[in-house]
Parts: C-alpha cells; sequence; structure tokens
C-alpha cells in the first residue's frame, strides 16, 4: 500500500479535513503546524523500514520453516517461468512487439499468488501428516522410519548400480566331468534307466500339480512350502536343475532355466533359513551354472549371495540363522541354546561363499567365511570337540551339546571339502578337520555288543547312544577323507567309512519297509532300531544313499550298488504315488502312512546319488568336483585358474 495512508497511524499529512481543519486552510485553531512536503521525509523512511523489515522476515520465514522452501525460492522471488523474455524466434527475425495489458507488474503477481497458494497447500500437508503420525502407535512409527530408511538404501543401491558395471566377464569353461559315458554293463545301464525314470515321474507330478511353488504334495495333488524358504518360491526347480542336466533331461532342464529366467525373484519382504537357502538356492545356481554356462544361473546367484550378506551383520561375524531378505534384519532360532547360532548352519557356508567371489570377483563372501574360521580358531574346543551353538554375540559355546548329525553334521563335510575344492591348499581346513576326526574317534565312535559301529552324541560330558539318518552321511565323509589323511591312517578312514555304511544298512534291512528311520539306538538290548515313535519317520533322506556312492566310488565294491538298488525297490514299492513320491510316518508299519510330501532334495539328492552309484566314473569324478550338502557338484578351483583366465583374457 502507499506509505501516506499509513501516515494517520504516526501524524497526519496536509490536506482536506486534517485534523478537523476546513479544506485549504492553513492552520487550524490551537491545532498542529501544518507540514510541508519535506517534513515527512524521516517518518516516511521509518514507515518504510517497517515495512521492509516484515516483509523480509516473512520471506525468510517462509523460506525456512514452511515446506518445499525450494519452490518458494523460484516461484516467489525469481518467477522463472513468468519473467523470463521467451526465446528470440528463429531465423534472427524481430521479436514481436509486446501487446496492450503485458507487463513484468502482472506477470509477477500472478506469479505470486500461485506461489502462495502452493505454500499454503505445503502448509497444510505438513500439518495433516504430522497430526497423522502422532496418532500412529510407536511400532507403526518405527516401522515406518525403517521402510523410509530401506527405500533409501535401495533407491541408493539402484544408482550404484545403474552407474556400476555388471559382473566381470568370464571365460566359461566346462569342467572335466559334467557328462560322462554310457556303462558299459547292460544290467546297470538299465537300473540307471529305471532311476531316470524314477526322476521324470517326480518331476513331471511336480510339474503338473504344483510348478513355481516350492515343493510338492503327491496325495494331495497341490503345491507344498516350507518357511524355511520365506516367500522365495521354486525350491524344487532350483534344487533339480543339476540332476536334470546330468541325466541329460534337456527339454526339462530347458523349462526350468527359463522358469529362473522369468521367475526367481529374491525382492521379497522374507524371513528365510540362510543355511537352506545357500545349501539349496545358492548351490542349485551355482551347479547348474558350471554345468551348462548359462550366465542366468551365475547372476541370480551373485543376486542371492548380496542378499545374505547382512546376516554376517553380528558382533562377532558368525551370522544368523535367520535373515529378512528384505529389511536385513537377523535373528536365531528361538530353541537355540541362549540365542546360539547352530554349528551345521554357520559352517555350511563355505563352500558356496568362496565360489560366490570366484564369480563375482568380489571378495567379501569369501572374507566372512573365512572369519568364521578365525572366531573358531580362537575358541577352546571341550575334547577337541566342536559344540552345536555358538553365541553371535559373546562369541562363547552355549550348551556344550556335540552331534555328527543334526547340527553338526555338515559343518565336519565343509571342513574337508574346502581343502579338496582348493587343490588342496587349505591347509587350515585340512587340519581342522583331521583333528575333528581324531576326537570324534575318541570320544563318540563306539561299537556295540553285535558289532556295528555307530557314532554316539556327546552332551556335557556324558553319551546318548543314539545315532541319526542325518550321521549316516559320515560313512562317505571318512572313505573320502580317507587319502589326505596320514599314510598310516588310509585304510582306517577307509574302513571306518565302511563300518558305518554297514551300520546305516542295517538300519534300512531291521525294517519292514526296508527304508531308514529318522534315528536308531544302541541301548537296553536294541540295536540300530528306532524305539521311540517320532523317530520312526522316512521323508526320502539320502545321506545312506550318499554313503553307498562315495564307497563304491572309492572301493567298487559290489554290495554297494546292491544295497543300493535295495532303496530303489523300496522307494517304489512304499513311497511311489500317482502324483510323486511321499515319505512314510512309521517305516515299521506294515501299511504305508504318507506324509503327502515331495522333499525338494529328494530330486537333488536322494535320486542323484542313486543315479552316479550306477554311472561310471568318469561322470562327476572326484578329482575335479566336490557336492555341496545338497548334492551340487561344484568344481575344484585349480591353483593356476586365475592366471590361465588372466591370460585368455
Amino acid at each position: 500500500m502507499p506509505a501516506a495512508s499509513l501516515l494517520p497511524l504516526f501524524g497526519s499529512a496536509a490536506g482536506p479535513g486534517t485534523l478537523g481543519g476546513p479544506a485549504g486552510s492553513g492552520a487550524g485553531g490551537g491545532g498542529r503546524k501544518a507540514a510541508g512536503p519535506g517534513a515527512f521525509r524521516l517518518t516516511e523512511k521509518f514507515v518504510l523500514l517497517l515495512v521492509f523489515s516484515a516483509f523480509i522476515t516473512l520471506c525468510f520465514g517462509a523460506i525456512f520453516f514452511l515446506p518445499d522452501s525450494s519452490k518458494l525460492l523460484s516461484g516467489v522471488f525469481f518467477h522463472s517461468a513468468a519473467l523470463q523474455p521467451p526465446p528470440p524466434p528463429p531465423g534472427g527475425q524481430p521479436r514481436a512487439p509486446p501487446q496492450p495489458g503485458d507487463g513484468a507488474a502482472a506477470a509477477a503477481a500472478a506469479g505470486g499468488a500461485g506461489s502462495l497458494e502452493r505454500i499454503r497447500a505445503d502448509h497444510e500437508r505438513a500439518l495433516r501428516e504430522a497430526k497423522e503420525t502422532l496418532q500412529k502407535l510407536p511400532e507403526e512409527i518405527r516401522r515406518d522410519i525403517r521402510q523410509d530408511k530401506e527405500k533409501l538404501l535401495q533407491d541408493a543401491r539402484g544408482r550404484k548400480e545403474a552407474g556400476a558395471p555388471g559382473l566381470p566377464q568370464r571365460l566359461f569353461r566346462q569342467p572335466i566331468g559334467a557328462v560322462g559315458q554310457e556303462p558299459a554293463d547292460p544290467d546297470v545301464r538299465q537300473k540307471r534307466e529305471k532311476i531316470k525314470e524314477m526322476m521324470k515321474h517326480a518331476w513331471d507330478n511336480y510339474k503338473r500339480y504344483a510348478w513355481g511353488l516350492n515343493e510338492l504334495k503327491p496325495i494331495s495333488k497341490q503345491g507344498h512350502s516350507s518357511n524355511l524358504f520365506g516367500n522365495i518360491q521354486g525350491a524344487t526347480i532350483v534344487d533339480a536343475l543339476d540332476t536334470l542336466y546330468i541325466m541329460e533331461m534337456k527339454e526339462e532342464f530347458k523349462e526350468a532355466k527359463e522358469w529362473v529366467e522369468k521367475n526367481l525373484d529374491f525382492n521379497v519382504n522374507a524371513e528365510i533359513s540362510v543355511f537352506e537357502v545357500n545349501i539349496r538356492f545358492v548351490g542349485g545356481l551355482l551347479s547348474a551354472y558350471y554345468l551348462s554356462g548359462e550366465e542366468v544361473f551365475r547372476k541370480k546367484a551373485v543376486e542371492l549371495g548380496e542378499k545374505l550378506l547382512p546376516a554376517f551383520n553380528t558382533p562377532t561375524g558368525i551370522p544368523w540363522a535367520l535373515l529378512n531378505i528384505k529389511s536385513g534384519i537377523g535373528r536365531n532360532w528361538p530353541w537355540a541354546s541362549g540365542g546360539s547360532s547352530i554349528l551345521a548352519e554357520f559352517g555350511t557356508l563355505h563352500l558356496e561363499f568362496v565360489h560366490l567371489s570366484h564369480l563375482s570377483g568380489n571378495p567379501v563372501f569369501a572374507e566372512k567365511v573365512m572369519n568364521i574360521r578365525k572366531v573358531l580358531n580362537r575358541l577352546d574346543k571341550p575334547e577337541g570337540l566342536y559344540p552345536n551353538y555358538l553365541n553371535p554375540s559373546s562369541g562363547q559355546w552355549g550348551q556344550h551339546h556335540v552331534s555328527i548329525g543334526g547340527l553338526g553334521d555338515s559343518f565336519y563335510e565343509y571342513l574337508l571339502k574346502a581343502w579338496l575344492m582348493s587343490d588342496k591348499t587349505d591347509e587350515d581346513g585340512k587340519k581342522m578337520y583331521y583333528d575333528a576326526v581324531q576326537a570324534i574317534e575318541t570320544h563318540l565312535i563306539r561299537k556295540s555288543s553285535g558289532g556295528l559301529m555307530y557314532i554316539a552324541e556327546w552332551k556335557g560330558g556324558l553319551l546318548e547312544h543314539k545315532m541319526g539318518h542325518l550321521t549316516c552321511f559320515a560313512g562317505g565323509m571318512f572313505a573320502l577323507g580317507a587319502d589326505g589323511a596320514p599314510s598310516d591312517k588310509t585304510g582306517h578312514h577307509i574302513e571306518l567309512g565302511a563300518e558305518i555304511a554297514r551300520t546305516c544298512h542295517e538300519s534300512y534291512d531291521r525294517t519292514r519297509m526296508k527304508l531308514g528311520p529318522e534315528a536308531f539306538r544302541f541301548d537296553g538290548g536294541v540295536e540300530a532300531i528306532a524305539t521311540r515313535q517320532n523317530e520312526k519317520y522316512y521323508i526320502l533322506r539320502p545321506e545312506v544313499i550318499e554313503t553307498y556312492m562315495y564307497m563304491w566310488r572309492l572301493t567298487h565294491d559290489p554290495k554297494y550298488r546292491q544295497w543300493g538298488w535295495e532303496a530303489v525297490e523300496a522307494l517304489e514299492k512304499h513311497c511311489r504315488v500317482d502324483g510323486g513320491y511321499s515319505g512314510i510316518r512309521d517305516v515299521y508299519n506294515n501299511h504305508e502312512s504318507h506324509d503327502d510330501v515331495q522333499q525338494s532334495f529328494f530330486l537333488s539328492e536322494t535320486l542323484k546319488y542313486l543315479y552316479l552309484l550306477f554311472s561310471e566314473d568318469d561322470l562327476l569324478p572326484f578329482e575335479h568336483w566336490v557336492f555341496n550338502t545338497e548334492a551340487h557338484p561344484l568344481p575344484v578351483l585349480r591353483k593356476d585358474d586365475g592366471n590361465k583366465e588372466e591370460n585368455q583374457k
């Protein structure tokens, strides 16, 4: 407004009606002296200063305290769109003269009005959001903050990946033994074809009734999903990839690869078992890549490996058992001793993570698992044994419970196989393995009165004379490690493997269905028999057949193929149903009671080991391959592989 209109608040200017004086009079009786033009100069300055100060205060308040102040700067102060002159016409023609009514003032007024409307709307929105936030529960506020952080991290990761190169180029060279010869013996060839037909029956029914889901319910003829995988789907597909490949089921492998390419998605809000996802998904993808050279498998394996890395964010670097792969938040099984991580779980990452570093060029994967070794080597071992529980925060053992079966098994397997996979350069893994075997033989291995050797469980110094089906893998492990044992112990380790294989075969042979129970005992006059109802089930497990396969390869004793074929006949008689293969609730019963689950490891392990048992030794030979604990073959990393790749680039 004009400055003069404010003057009555402070003093009057000369003019009509001033102080009640008549128009045109120079003075009024007793009135204030009329002021000339120069008399108001000081007052005008003061008022203008006040107005200008108020304006500046309003502007700065809008800039710093109202939402979206960047828009205010461009809209109120600069009017960038409204005030800038139009660009000159092409060809250097003169700009058209302005039209009547145009002008900077009109444009500024319009721009200012629009900016104020935007400011008011932004201010109201901010107030509304604040009010909504105050009405939320604290848990909801924390969840929203966490989600906002995750979005920012994902956006930052996306920008980084968009500007960063992908995986390093790698010249694919198929390792020796990815494809083998037909068995020379027609009887062996016929049996191997039967095992391939079993695989086709299992696969076709999975495809028909549960395609894209994790597992199959063969009685109900529908999908089955375990909470071990969270929302990740396709466990059977990924687990079966390498079995399909080595059985030369080319069409099935092709459709499985296409599903992985189009549908395998790890961007899910899901809590998963780090151990299970690693051995089945990471292991399956790595193996499929090494056999086929298909780049999609390498990319997916590394992508999933990166999502598992937050599991290692603990004070010691010992990973959590469970991980939300979206938020990166981990925890341990609530039943585990004192919030501990489990030996067989954190100890069964080494093979896959070393290969992830090899294929990605990123050393972080190998560094994570090598740190686990460092933590274990700093700890005292009771009687040289490794307890099943380790606290990831304190770095101390939990309960002193030792098992070569569940909770402990594959830790020992991976010590040996890490040494073999390193082309026998991993001396630390070798020493840890053979020291552990010595302690196991001293404190856990016993012989029954009937002459059966078994591996008991150790609980705080007391033995429980029980052996699990899972423990039966150890026969193959002992035999596989015989070559690296001291020269005077080589034959002894083969003998250990043979004795464990015999005991596990007895656990099968002493049931009505000729399939082994989940656990069997050696006490109270009982030998290799399950005595508790919750130990009498068989869920298509592979460990006994795994040991048969290793023992056949290392000794060529025909009894191992004979025992393997007995298992095939029992599977066909009791586990095969119209919709696939099902586990059995009680192997001592006269009549089958099916559990209605076709486990993914039946296709990955049980059928693969049977197929290899009846194959020639040139298919996945041991000097070139090691098997992860889900039977996924991974190539030995030769000492000169890196140099060869460098020379070929």
